[in-house]
This record gives C-alpha cells, structure tokens and sequence, in this order.
C-alpha cells in the first residue's frame, strides 16, 4: 500500500532509507531535521510505501510554502528530493508507483516541471549519483526527467596543512596596500547577508543568518574587506548542520574577482578549520569548470562525486504540459 506519511513513520523510513542506499546512510535525527521540520514539508507529499506494518519505501515531494526570497514561491516547480524502495521489495514496480504518487501530487497542485533532488533549502545530495545509482538513473530517464547540468562534490586533506608561502605573500601585499582579512563583527553580519543574498544565492543569506542565530561562532566565518571597510567577499565553514569540517558558502564580489582574494580567503580558511582539528574540508555542490571549482582543484581538492540535477515537464491527464 502506498500512503501519505503518518505519525510515527520516521524512525522507520530512517532505517528503511539506510538499508536501501547503505553508502548514504540517514539517522532519523537528520531525516526529521531536513525533511519533517523544512519549513515547506507537507505531510501529503511525502508517499510512504508499506507492507503491512513494515515501511519499504518512500518517494517525497515538495513544493514552496514559504517563498527562498521576496515573494516568488515558483508556483510551477516542484521537487522530488529523495525516494528509495528497500531491497528486499525492490523488482515489483514499487519504486515507479511511488515516484507516480509523488508527481501526481505535485501535478494536482498545477506544478509544471519538478526537479530530481536540487531544492533549497534542505537538501540530502545535490542530484543524482548516476554511477552510484543507475537503476534509479534509468527509471527516472524512464519517468521524463532529463539532465539538466552537473555538479560536483570536492574534498581535500587538512593532514600537515599549511598556508603556501606565495599566498602569505600575497596577503601581505593587499593588507599593503589597504585590505583586511579577519572575523566579522555582529554589525558586519548584515553587510554579509545583504551580499551573500543580493550578489550570490537567496539561500546563502538565509543559511548564513540560521547558522549564526543557531550559535555559529564568528570565528568560522572570514571577511575580506576593501580599504574603506567595505566587505568584498567571505568564506566559511561549520554552517550546514554545524559540521566543522564542510566548507562554505564563499563568494567575492564579481569586480573583485581577479585579484587573488578568493584564493586568500579560501586559505584562511582552512587554517582555521584545521587549526580545530578538521581532518578535512568538503563541499557538496559546485561547477567543474566554475572559476570556484578551478580554484579548489588548483588548491588540492579533489573530486569525489558527480551529481547530475534532473528535471522533467508535468504533464497532465490530456497528456498537455
């Protein structure tokens, strides 16, 4: 039987998702934290496969409540940021029927296209890992989706970790000529927030403000400012669910980009992370060929995952888009 979630189905659904996809496994903490508590969860779109009392599977999907900025709640877009079908019930068809219950959903919502896994502001993986999950790869190039674009997931060692000697020159050189780097006041937050969701993303403000209102220590957090004290750019770690050693959101301002700032930023960075022990820094989700992803690889980053964002259109009974 497949169902709307119920009371009481998350510790399971934690632990049939964990037997599905034991790579990425979930703890129910964070399944209640990212799913059951975002501020768009919506009990009904979130299909619970059952067979008697045992939950073997679940496909959940989400629309906005609440707007990512101004007043835009993308009335045509859905998401579908997860499914899976426990082994044992996999080779029956489930796995279709409940992804179907799910666009159905969004379909009857008057939802036009839904993507496969990059919605905002919770999300478990950026898109889909073909290479680790071909079959799910093929039902849903089955069920209409198409690949959108790539994105990538880096890592890199903290183990001896050091500033390389040309980027401390090199912040000596701007602090020359007038730049500062360091920790930003409770004042600067503002000047941060307004940046981060004015010249790069709406939901880098909104993950910046949450973290810090959350007890994020400033000290995780580097400004760079120009001459006057404006601030240019930043890089942070320790804001996504207070993991210290996962790595972002960074972003320079665009008529700053060129001078090196995003370079130094990224360094002092990870002397702080590793100065509190960071065994490593991680990110989820950038462009390969981005000027950020050329970056982290010409700092030792390496790739460890591909992800590919799929959408599909919505297509009605008459079968119309």
């Amino acid at each position: 039987m497949i169902r709307s979630f119920e009371v009481g189905d998350g510790p399971a659904l934690a632990e049939a998702w964990t037997a599905a996809a034991p790579a990425d496994p979930i703890g129910y903490q964070r399944f209640r934290d990212l799913f059951l508590l975002d501020r768009n969860f919506d009990s009904a779109g979130l299909k619970v496969a059952v067979d008697g009392h045992q939950v073997v599977g679940a496909a959940y999907a989400v629309r906005r409540l609440v707007a990512a900025a101004g007043d835009d709640l993308e009335p045509s877009a859905g998401w579908i940021p997860f499914f899976f079908v426990h082994p044992d019930h996999r080779g029956r068809g489930l796995g279709r029927s409940l992804l179907t219950a799910a666009l159905d959903w969004l379909r009857a919502l008057g939802r036009t296209e839904v993507f496969f896994s990059s919605y905002t502001p919770n999300y478990f993986l950026p898109g889909l890992d073909v290479a680790r999950s071909p079959d799910a790869a093929r039902l849903l190039s089955a069920l209409g989706f198409e690949r959108q674009y790539d994105a990538v997931a880096m890592d890199r060692s903290l183990v001896g970790y050091e500033i390389p000697a040309e980027v401390r020159e090199q912040i000596h050189g701007l602090a020359a000529d007038g730049y500062s780097f360091g920790t930003p006041t409770g004042d600067e937050l503002t000047a941060l927030i307004a940046i981060a969701g004015s010249e790069f993303n709406p939901d880098w403000a909104r993950v910046i403000r949450e973290a810090v209102v959350a007890g994020l220590p400033l000290e995780r957090i580097v400004l760079a400012r120009d001459p006057a004290g404006g601030v240019l750019g930043w890089a942070m770690h320790g804001t996504y669910e207070g993991v210290i050693d996962r790595f972002g959101p960074f972003g320079v301002l665009p008529a700053s980009r060129g001078t090196g700032l995003g370079k130094v930023l990224l360094h002092l960075t990870l002397e702080r992370m590793a100065g509190l022990g960071a065994h490593s820094a991680w990110f989820l989700w950038t462009g390969e060929q981005s000027a950020a992803g050329q970056l982290y690889l010409k700092t030792g980053f390496t790739i460890t995952r591909t992800f590919t964002i799929l959408r599909a259109p919505l297509v009605r009974a008459d079968g119309k888009d």
